[in-house]
C-alpha cells in the first residue's frame, strides 16, 4: 500500500486548495506561488489518474474525486500536526493575551475554547471581544483575530477564513402562517445586520432589492443581530464562519441557498517577533486544527 503513496507536496497543495477553495489562498498558506500550487496538484491528478477540481478564475470546487480524498488526507496532516506540536511543546507555560472579534469570540470561540485549554493547561489565557485595531499595535495584546481587508502594517497577517454571506433565521420562522419560504416573504420581515450595504449586496444578487416593505436594521454588531434571529426577532445576514456552529445544531437555518462572498475575511494578526515564539505558535497551530 505505502508504495502508491503519492509525494508529500502534491498531497499538500491539494489539501490547501481545497481547504480554501483557493488556488491563490493556497499559495499565501504555503508561500509559494500560485502556478506552483497548480502544478502540485496537476502532478497529483496525473498520478492519481482523475481529475480532482472543476476550475474556474477566482475559485476551485471539488469533484467527487477531490472530495473523497480531502478528509483522509486532512486527517493524515492533522495528525502530523498535533504530534509535532506535542514533540516540540510538551507544555507550553505562560499568559497570553488574544484579541478577537465579538462575533468571532461568541459564536464560535465559546463554543471551542475548553479543547485549547485542554491542550495547554499550561496557558493563562485572557481573551478581549473587540475588533478595535488599536490593539493590533498594543504591547499589552500578544495576537489578534481581526476581520478586516488583510492589510495591518508591520505584522504577521495570516488568513483564517473568507466567508460567505447569506441569511439565516430560527427554525420557528421556517413553519406556520408567516413562514419564510420565498424571497416575497422577506418583506415586512426584520433583517438585521451590521451595515445595511451587506444585506442590500445579497438582496440585488437574489433580484429582490426592489421589493416592496424591506425592513433593514442595522442593529450596531453582527452578533446581535444572530442572536435576535436565533430568538425568532427577524433574519439575519450570517457569515459561514460565525454561524457553521449554528446551523449543525439547528440552532438557525438558511432559508435561502444564495450567497455572496463577504467583502472581509477574518486574518490572525501577530508583531513579528512573537509569531514563532510558543505561545503564540500554539494558539495559531489549535485554530488552524479547528477551522480547516
Amino acid at each position: 500500500m505505502r508504495n502508491r503513496l503519492p509525494p508529500l507536496n502534491p498531497l499538500r497543495a491539494f489539501e490547501a486548495a481545497a481547504r480554501r477553495a483557493s488556488v491563490a489562498g493556497a499559495a499565501q498558506e504555503l508561500h509559494v506561488t500560485a502556478s506552483a500550487v497548480s502544478h502540485q496538484i496537476r502532478i497529483l491528478e496525473e498520478s492519481l489518474g482523475v481529475t480532482l477540481f472543476v476550475r474556474s478564475k477566482a475559485r476551485v470546487k471539488l469533484t467527487r474525486e477531490g472530495e473523497a480524498l480531502l478528509q483522509p488526507v486532512k486527517g493524515a496532516f492533522d495528525m502530523i500536526a498535533n504530534a509535532v506540536v506535542k514533540l516540540d511543546s510538551p507544555e507550553v507555560v505562560g499568559n497570553l493575551v488574544v484579541s478577537t472579534p465579538l462575533l468571532f469570540t461568541a459564536r464560535w470561540m465559546a463554543r471551542h475554547i475548553g479543547e485549547f485549554l485542554d491542550r495547554h493547561p499550561g496557558i493563562n489565557l485572557k481573551v478581549i471581544p473587540s475588533n478595535d485595531d488599536r490593539e493590533v499595535y498594543s504591547p499589552d495584546v500578544d495576537l489578534c483575530v481581526r476581520y478586516g481587508e488583510g492589510r495591518w502594517r508591520d505584522r504577521h497577517v495570516t488568513m483564517i477564513d473568507h466567508p460567505a454571506l447569506f441569511p439565516v433565521v430560527s427554525p420557528a420562522l421556517m413553519n406556520g402562517p408567516n413562514a419564510i419560504r420565498k424571497l416575497d416573504d422577506l418583506a415586512g420581515k426584520a433583517l438585521f445586520c451590521e451595515h445595511s450595504g451587506s444585506w442590500m449586496r445579497w438582496l440585488a444578487q437574489a433580484s429582490a432589492d426592489k421589493l416592496e416593505g424591506l425592513r433593514i436594521l442595522e442593529i450596531g454588531n453582527a452578533h446581535i443581530g444572530i442572536e435576535a434571529a436565533v430568538h425568532g426577532q427577524g433574519v439575519a445576514l450570517g457569515d459561514s464562519f460565525s454561524v457553521r456552529d449554528d446551523l449543525e445544531d439547528g440552532t438557525l437555518v438558511r432559508p435561502f441557498s444564495l450567497t455572496v462572498p463577504s467583502r472581509h475575511a477574518y486574518y490572525l494578526v501577530t508583531p513579528h517577533e512573537l509569531s514563532d515564539m510558543p505561545l503564540a505558535s500554539a494558539f495559531a497551530a489549535w485554530l488552524n486544527d479547528k477551522v480547516g
